[in-house]
């Protein structure tokens, strides 16, 4: 997305659905720096999470209303829309933790499929929405571990309760699609992004995080399964692949359909590559005070993941003209250098207004 395509946010009514957490936070900042009208609609942050470092400056000046509530409470979900008549919609609030969802299996559906009827039947009540995007996953694919990427036709099974969550919430989407949007000329998509890295993701049982977390204690990384492969990429990837869906198809409803969002194939890396090139970046940045830092495998301890994903991205790239900005090795860069900001009591908001500016150029 080029800063001009950027500008079309400018004066936009927008509902974010999940903007508290890590996506949703940069999320935030950049469509608080496109000059839209943003009305964010989630939980709570955590204790420790980017939402209160990236968002004061948008809440303070009226760029961003923040709404604090359940996507399971369907009454108060539909009187936001009604109250805020957004124009765009932008759905991210889920229950995004794999192990997690072996912990909390009823409430991960009730969260990722309910969550997206209530928000599908708000949106059908509310005639002012043109455009609407789903977030899911890369993991809604039925996986028979083949070692081949995932092209979006192929089936939705995903085998644990979040994947599998996710996989429903895209049959619940296009179901509303085939019985009531498309009638009524409301432009929708979904979007299925490999895992993201990048500044301010606290979230426990990430690979990221969990390395940020022991590089700050001085200790090893621990790593469960070196060898399974995943799609990262940064943040900012799928962020701007997603406000360019949301764009296009409100000027030409006939692109909306479902998205494989991913990195580069050389940046489809397994998990020891990626926590040696975080390792790598992080020794480069560090003190000489600072112990070296290294990773060792733990051992594949925990629930069943999938050992191989990769996505197909040709349809994004044929029907958008995308590709990737910045590789694996300057995502991880500008995650250590994001991370020793906050480590320093840095200002998060010059730091990811920087990354923004930088990506776009």
């Amino acid at each position: 997305m080029t800063k001009q395509e950027l500008q079309f946010f400018n004066g936009k009514r927008i509902l974010v659905t999940g903007h508290t957490g890590f996506k949703g936070s940069w999320l935030c900042r950049i469509l608080h720096l496109a000059g839209a009208k943003v009305t964010g609609y989630s939980l709570a942050p955590e204790k420790e999470a980017l939402y209160p470092l990236a968002a004061a400056g948008a809440e303070a000046d009226g760029g961003l209303t923040s709404v604090i509530a359940d996507i399971r409470d369907y009454d108060r979900l539909l009187q936001v829309m009604q109250e805020t008549q957004p124009e765009l919609v932008l759905h991210m609030a889920a229950q995004p933790i794999v192990r997690t969802s072996y912990e909390k299996p009823r409430y991960t559906y009730e969260t990722n499929v309910m969550g997206t009827v209530n928000l599908c039947e708000a949106i059908r009540q509310t005639t002012s929405v043109r455009s609407f995007l789903n977030v899911t996953t890369d993991k809604v694919y039925k996986n028979e571990e083949r070692g081949e990427a995932f092209r979006e036709e192929e089936p939705l099974d995903g085998f644990d309760p979040y994947s599998n969550s996710k996989s429903c919430s895209e049959l619940v989407t296009h179901s509303y699609v085939n019985s009531f949007f498309r009638e009524t000329g409301i432009a929708v998509s979904t979007a299925r992004a490999g895992n993201v890295i990048g500044g301010g993701d606290f979230a426990r049982d990430r690979i990221v995080p969990d390395s940020v977390r022991a590089a700050m204690a001085g200790e090893s990384i621990k790593v469960r399964n070196p060898y399974s492969i995943r799609p990262y990429q940064h943040v900012l990837e799928p962020l701007f692949m997603y406000l360019t869906i949301l764009r296009a198809q409100a000027l030409d409803p006939e692109v909306a359909g479902a998205y494989n969002i991913g990195p580069e194939d050389a940046d489809c890396v397994t998990t020891g590559e990626l926590v040696t090139s975080f390792c790598r970046a992080w020794n480069a940045a560090k003190s000489a005070e600072e112990p070296e830092l290294i990773w060792e495998n733990v051992g594949n301890v925990g629930p069943h993941e999938a050992n191989f994903l990769k996505l197909d991205c040709s349809l994004a790239r044929k029907t958008f003209g995308w590709k990737p900005v910045w590789n694996i090795d300057r995502a991880l860069e500008e995650t250590v250098v994001w991370s020793r900001v906050y480590m320093e009591s840095g200002n998060i908001e010059e730091e990811m207004n920087r990354e923004i500016e930088a990506f776009l150029s």
